[in-house]
Formats: C-alpha cells, structure tokens, sequence
C-alpha cells in the first residue's frame, strides 16, 4: 500500500507518495509555488482558486509520471487559522485570509469574552485576531452579500474534489471555536463570532474517510478507490514528522514561520491539563492534543534579507555565518509579520539596534536569526512547566535544516537541554501519513533524528524576547 500525502502550505502546494511505512518513494514528488499576498497593512491572503489549480497541477504530475499506482490513502497537512467566504455554490467571496493578517480587530459593539481565562482552557485560543471569533465579524462587514458559510483553507480545496469534506477536529481547534474537550462547537466562542446555524463547517466523526468525486475520479483513477484521511492542522503533523509524539519531547520547527509545541495525550472528555497563559493549544486528533507557541517569522526572515540585504551566496554565506559566534549577530527584534496570538503587535514592529558603518548584512541576518532562538528559549521554558520536566528538542523544518548556524544557534540557546536535528524536508506530510495510519504512537522510533553541530558545552542565550525599542 501507498499513501499520498499533501502539504497545503503558505507558500506551496506539495504532494509525496510515501510506502506503507511512511517513506518516501523515489522522484515521486510534485510541487507547486503559490503567491502569498503580504501587504504593509497587516495583509496576508491567498488566491483560493489559484491555490486548487496549484493542488490540480501536482495531481496531475504525479499521475503522469506514473506514481499513484498502488495508493490506498491520502493524507493531509494543512495550515492552521486560514478561513474563507463561500456563497451558496461554495465559490470564495473574497480571498483566504492567512495565520499572516494581522488586520482584524473585534467588532466594537461586541462584548469581550465573559471570562477570558476559562475560554481560553477551553477552546484553547483567545479572543484574538488570529482566531474566527474576530475574522468572521471582520469578513462579513467587508463583504456586500450574503456569506453561506465559512472554511478553511483545506476544507474549500478538498471541497472541490471530495464527496463530502467536514472540518477535522484538528482544523478545528485551529479556528479558536472548538471546545477541545467536548469535541463540539464552543457556544460563547460562536456567538462572539455572530455564526448562525449552517454557517460552520461539519465536524468530521473519528472513523471519517473521504472519497473523491466521480469526475475526479475519472481524471485521477489511481485515486478513485482510496481513502482520504481527514486533514491534521500542520503544526500538528511537524510535531508528528519531527518524532516528537510525547512530553519527553519538544519539537522547535522552523518552515516560512516558526513554533515550539509538545505533544500529550488527552482522548476526547478527558480533563484538559492546565494552560498557561502565554501558551495555545490545539488538537491533533481525538486522542492528543498539541501546546506550545508560534511567530510570524522564520524562514521569511532569511527571504527577507536575501532580498534586501547584499548577502554573500551560497557556500560563502555559511562560511561567513560561521565566522560569528553561535546566537551572535546585531541585537534584533524579527516580529516584522507582527505577532501571533496571544501577542498584538502589528506587522512592522522589527527593529535593528547598535548598528554602525561597520555592520555587515550578515551580522544583520544573524541578529534576526538569534531573536527568534531567544523567542523560542522563553516559551519553552514556560512550555516545560505543562510537562513537569525538562525535555529534549528537536529542530526541523526547511529554514533550520538550509542553516547549520542557526541550529548551532538554537542549541546554545536552548542549552542545557539535548537538542537534536531530524533533517526530513517533508516533515508535515510524513506526520500527517503517521497519523493517518495510526501510527502516531510509533513516530519517536522512526523519526531519523540526528546530533545538532552544537559543543556541549554551549551556553544559554538570556535576554527579553521583546526588545526595548529604546
């Protein structure tokens, strides 16, 4: 048996054909760019339509070159927080609005939250721009007709081609409106999000399995016979691919934007542990849930000064990086996409200090790079108090596995935790197969994770993860 699996990412489209054990088959990869709209106001949308012609296109090539043969299941990683207008037909009314935009605020004839804290215990989530609670008000005033209903980015797509596609639990939590114990709908959440009846995706059963349409099926009959897993919310499926599956362990990923989350069991009705103030949480699936935090800055950082900065290329950038120490660099604040709940710093709050004639745009790259190692040190501290013990981490991601600096850097600042490497570039659709095959339980001991680059002796970074502006 072979699964297929699909990454509905920020800035691409991938899909993988993985064996029975979650490997990957040789050249069966298609990938497809996607433009991310990103405006100084506080704009972070994508196309929905080019974003399905992106998914079609890699169906497409992997039919052609012949690597569907034998798929028995399609897995799916998705990102967290995307929501999408549809009318009566399910066509978009306007693009999908990304974990990136920062421009909804609550509407200001809506009464705050009874009590912030016990919401937050329960769905997980704040009343928060990041969340549906503020994006649907915010989307329906800007609309001029009639909303039928909403979805996620991964529901609108897998919509075009499925029977039937429900939101995943794991979706849902994402949304900020699931109570993640119960596994239903949150009645305060939805009313401050005005949603009335019909308006909110179907939550998927545990033994949901999607199929495609008869059309779909006729254009992709390698595909017509198999199962479609229900999709895991990407953070999810990285903690997942990273083999960090417990709460020995701590997974630091570092893709387009950056999180550190940990992993615990908790079935459905079960007593949700307590949830720190400064820290999320998510579901994976009915049987785990996922806590930790997350930035608007990652790998965009080092698109960033690519872009901007005279950088050296290549091999002459890494030997440059290694002439500074691990966590050097400019002091730097990198929240240039503003921040991620429960933060509310707009987009544009990046600063550069102490810089001189002298300052070398690398110094500059390796000064953002470090703030975000410092950003990451703090919350994981706090997400170590969920957990009652030290943990080890582990780095994955493309932006970390491209930087040996950086995950030097992040073992000094992480130190004197154990930090390891798990070099995998599909870390997202390999955990979303795991899961899909019920194998969750077992990704610690398949995972191939390596040492960091770090000296053992590397010490830890101190500092305020938000710089003083002065």
């Amino acid at each position: 048996m072979n699964i297929l699996a699909l990454d509905l990412g920020t800035s691409s489209v991938r899909g993988l054909v993985l064996d029975a054990r979650a490997n990957p088959l040789p050249g069966a990869l298609a990938r497809r760019k996607v433009r991310l709209d990103a405006g100084d106001d506080g704009s972070g949308t994508l196309d929905g339509p080019g974003y399905l012609a992106c998914l079609v296109e890699c169906l497409d090539e992997l039919t052609a070159g012949g690597h569907l043969a034998g798929v028995e299941l399609v897995a799916a990683s998705a990102q967290w927080h995307s929501v999408v207008p549809l009318d009566g037909r399910g066509e978009p009314l306007g693009p999908v609005l990304t974990w990136l935009d920062t421009r909804p605020q609550p509407p200001a004839d809506v009464a705050a939250p009874a009590d912030p804290q016990a919401l937050h215990q329960r769905t997980g989530a704040w009343w928060h721009r990041s969340y549906w609670n503020v994006r649907l008000p915010w989307l329906r005033q800007r609309i001029d007709v009639p909303v039928a209903r909403f979805a996620g980015l991964a529901e609108y797509v897998l919509g075009a081609l499925l029977d039937d596609a429900p939101m995943s639990v794991s979706q849902a939590s994402g949304t900020g409106l699931l109570d993640l114990r119960q596994l239903t709908w949150d009645a305060e959440s939805c009313a401050l999000a005005g949603v009335g009846d019909g308006e909110l995706p179907e939550l998927a059963p545990l033994d949901w399995r999607g199929r495609l349409r008869a059309a779909h099926a006729r254009r992709w009959p390698d595909l017509a016979r198999a199962r479609w897993h229900a999709p895991l919310g990407d953070g999810a499926a990285s903690n997942v691919g990273q083999g960090c599956v417990d709460p020995t362990r701590a997974a630091v990923t570092v893709g387009t934007s950056a999180a550190v989350r940990l992993i615990q069991r908790v079935p459905a009705g079960a007593v949700l542990p307590p949830l720190p103030a400064e820290l999320w949480r998510y579901r994976v699936d009915h049987d785990h849930v996922v806590t930790g935090a997350a930035y608007s800055c990652g790998g965009n950082l080092f698109a960033w000064a690519a872009r901007e900065l005279r950088l050296p290329a290549g091999e002459a950038l890494h030997a440059a990086l290694a002439e500074l120490p691990p966590a050097g660099g400019v002091p730097a604040n990198p929240r240039f996409g503003g921040d991620r709940p429960p933060g509310l710093a707009p987009a544009g709050s990046g600063q550069l200090q102490g810089l001189s004639f002298g300052t070398t745009s690398v110094e500059i790259l390796a000064g953002l790079m470090t703030g975000l190692c410092r950003m990451v040190a703090d919350d994981l501290a706090v997400l170590e108090s969920t957990a009652g013990q030290p943990v080890e981490v582990v780095l994955g991601g493309g932006a970390m596995t491209a930087s040996r600096w950086w995950r030097r850097s992040f073992a000094a600042s992480l130190a004197p935790r154990p930090v390891r490497h798990q070099p995998n570039p599909e870390i997202g659709a390999t955990g979303a197969a795991l899961v899909a095959l019920g194998r969750i339980g077992e990704a610690g001991e398949l995972a191939t994770i390596g040492r960091t680059e770090e000296p053992s002796h590397a010490a830890p970074v101190t500092g305020d993860r938000r710089p003083d502006p002065s």
